[in-house]
């Protein structure tokens, strides 16, 4: 399978018209080479290669400036193990945190006031509030899966079919652990820990198609390096990004990523902590001022029907005001390494 993006020209001088000698049919017979429909019609075209000399491959997109993620899984990014398919470095070095991300886009024709990379998490349990924001949200906000839903390969390829790309909330042990307990296949600190890989995989075997991993609760776990460092190997191993939900001021989770060279970024504020739409409005226009003056900001926000009501209204109001939605993916390229960026206090969890 190949892709080709479409590259729009401006149409050429008709070559009848330059040379009224010329013969009119005589282009139109026999197959037209690459040059001459680049020529003609406007469009890049590429060979298909020496299986079949004659053809060429055009990717049309169903709508203008539709952004396409790649197809899932991608066989070069997969092996099998007992608990599904687990990702992998390609053997070209190609990543699942590159090559499923959803691509950034072309830049505005005006400079951007600021951007907001939104990740909303908690889906894939509840069928009606995943509906919801996939169907709901813009393409540009990323979505993160609790291993724990049904039918979740079906679900998360709908949703990179709409133009989200997608994360995997790993279960962590927090605090208050176990009368506050995300699961079965919590991954956890002190001699238990020793289970973690197993019950990793597990969890990466859920679905495939996701750019990296989030944590879900786990500020126990976060703020212990002995239990994180294998986990951290298994990430850089696997070429997955991390992200940092934000929610535990102790977390060492984003820092060791970083300097482990895995890919990762730190959610700076949480928007739905009070979930009231005054409140959630209220965040939203913070999370304005804070892409202002940082020049990119990443939030989160949970699968809740307010959440997503407000999420969507918002969002149809910042073409107006010069702000750009980007995918967390590509926060880390707009940020300033100068600007640490503010992070949502609270619980520790």
């Amino acid at each position: 399978m190949a892709y080709a993006s479409i590259e729009k020209r401006a149409a050429p001088a008709s070559p009848i018209a330059d040379n009224p000698g010329a013969n009119p049919t005589s282009a139109a017979h026999g197959p037209a080479s690459a040059a001459q429909l680049e020529n003609s019609a406007g469009v890049t075209v590429v060979r298909a290669g020496e299986d079949a000399p004659a053809s060429i491959v055009i990717t049309v997109p169903d709508e203008a400036g539709a952004i396409r993620l790649a197809p899932a899984p991608d066989n070069r990014l997969v092996e099998r193990s007992r608990y599904g398919l687990l990702p992998k470095l390609a053997p070209d070095g190609t990543t699942p945190a590159k090559l499923y991300a959803r691509p950034a886009g072309p830049e505005p024709a005006t400079k951007p006031a600021g951007r907001i990379a939104l990740l909303v998490g908690g889906l894939g349990i509840s069928q009606t509030g995943t509906a919801d924001a996939i169907g709901k949200l813009p393409g540009p906000v990323s979505l993160a899966f609790a291993p724990y839903g049904t039918e979740l390969e079906r679900t998360v390829q709908r949703a990179r079919g709409e133009g989200h790309e997608v994360f995997l909330q790993l279960p962590m042990e927090p605090f208050d652990y176990p009368d506050n307990d995300p699961g079965p296949h919590t991954l956890l600190t002190g001699p238990k820990a020793a289970d973690n890989i197993d019950k990793l995989h597990w969890s990466l075997g859920r679905f495939t198609g996701y750019v990296g991993i989030v944590n879900f609760l786990g500020g126990r776990l976060t703020s212990d390096e002995n239990a994180l460092s294998p986990l951290l190997r298994e990430f850089a191993g696997r070429g997955l990004m991390v992200i940092d939900d934000g929610s535990s001021p102790r977390s060492l989770l984003a820092g060791a990523a970083g300097r482990a060279q895995i890919p990762a970024v730190k959610i700076d504020r949480v928007i739905d902590g009070v979930t009231r739409a005054e409140a959630i409005d209220k965040e939203l226009a913070a999370l304005e001022t804070l892409a202002r003056d940082q020049g990119v900001v990443v939030a989160a926000a949970s699968a809740l029907p307010v959440s997503i009501e407000r999420i969507n209204r918002w969002a149809q109001s910042l073409e107006a005001k010069k702000i750009v939605l980007v995918p967390v993916s590509s926060a880390r390229g707009f940020r300033n390494p100068k600007t640490t960026g503010s992070v949502s206090t609270g619980s520790q969890r």
